[in-house]
């Protein structure tokens, strides 16, 4: 039986996963169309995104000992499943520091977790501290390319690290948000990429009081998580076409939920979020931005909601709703930018899941977490 089979099969049995997206590929697959098989795997797995190859081999029964821990063996096969799969319209990564900012780029790692770090020419002293957590298929380059965030680091005076997922953990690059061992505070990814903020810190003139983390995607789920599981660490999170703290817990739950979001949240803890989701994603349902906030507010009595509509001329029309508790700390912020797919708004043109006419939410993310700059 070929990986392919199996991989269909697996998928399309009852309880592997609730999503309807395999539903096609089971049927190719089962009238001898292999590769137009291959080709609706590619829809569902490369250009949606996440939770994408990062299935834990728990979740479907039927694959053998080795699973899918660490990605589908042998997608690597599979025409367009490597390299830039999944950017939009074929668009390649962005060539590395091509347009970057002045600062510094440097690399490390902790432990067995690479990084990219940030340093701007003039940082604020104390200086903050952004961790930044990159979608699937990204790496640390391709997501400071797409945010713009280094400029923003550049102009504000802001230290930004890039942990970067490894392959060895996930072959197509996605945090592991959905798997219990990387939803708890000392163990697993969260606990990883908490030491290299941490290791950041100790480096440099950091404001303990300012570290915030911000991801995109995948790595937005797991920004979730951090802000639950290390709310003496962080004082803000972003959650940007994202999934709320332990929406699920193996790949049918996590398919599931990406396409209907869960109706009971678990409790994301007091660190304040900011949201933000295009209405037009057809990856990460919308509803998950509402479910996101929901696990933020739902812990807060009488918490008052202000709402307020903008967009430039050209560009996006936007909503944003901000969550207050009743004695004015903010708790939940959350943007939704009309027309948006599942791109970062205000990215970068040409680059990975970025959309430029979308409002500059690397900037609004930076005012929400005080880490502009004193004018």
């Amino acid at each position: 039986m070929s990986r392919l089979t199996r991989l269909v099969d697996a998928l399309s049995r009852p309880g592997a996963t609730t999503s309807p997206r395999f539903d096609e590929a089971t049927r190719l697959r089962r009238s001898g169309q292999l590769t137009a098989a291959t080709a609706s795997i590619q829809r569902a797995l490369g250009g949606a995104g996440l939770p994408g190859t990062g299935l834990p081999g728990a979740g479907l029964p039927g694959l053998g000992g080795a699973g899918l821990t660490g990605g589908v063996p042998g997608l690597g096969g599979l025409p367009g499943m490597s390299g830039t799969a999944g950017f939009p319209g074929g668009a390649q990564a962005p060539t590395a520091g091509a347009g970057r900012s002045p600062g510094s780029v440097t690399r490390g790692a902790v432990g067995s977790l690479a990084y990219r770090l940030y340093v701007p020419t003039a940082p604020q002293r104390p200086a903050p501290l952004l961790v930044m957590l990159h979608g699937g298929t990204q790496d640390a380059d391709a997501f400071a390319a797409s945010t713009g965030m280094d400029e923003v680091a550049e102009r504000e005076g802001i230290v930004v690290v890039y942990p970067e997922q490894s392959r060895s953990a996930n072959a197509m690059g996605y945090w592991n948000w959905f798997r219990p061992g990387d939803q708890e505070r000392d163990r697993g990814e969260p606990a990883m990429i908490a030491a290299v903020a941490r290791e950041v810190a100790g480096a440099h003139d950091v404001d303990r009081e300012r570290i915030g983390v911000a991801g995109f995607s995948a790595g937005a789920a797991m920004a979730a998580v951090l802000a639950a599981t290390h709310p003496d660490l962080f004082c803000g999170a972003g959650v940007h076409s994202g999934l709320p703290y332990r929406a699920a817990r193996d790949v049918g739950s996590a398919f599931a939920a990406m396409s209907s979001p869960p109706s009971t949240v678990a409790d994301a803890g007091p660190v304040p979020l900011i949201v933000v989701h295009g209405d037009a994603d057809r990856t990460v349902a919308p509803g998950n931005a509402d479910a996101v906030v929901r696990s933020a507010v739902g812990r807060v009595a009488g918490a008052q909601r202000e709402r307020e509509t903008g967009g430039a001329q050209g560009g996006r029309s936007w909503t944003r709703e901000r969550w207050t508790e009743p004695g004015g700390r903010v708790i939940a912020e959350s943007w939704t930018v009309h027309g948006m797919g599942h791109d970062w708004s205000g990215g970068r043109a040409g680059a990975s899941y970025a959309d430029p006419s979308g409002p500059d939410v690397a900037t609004a993310i930076v005012a929400f977490f005080g880490m502009a700059r004193a004018t």
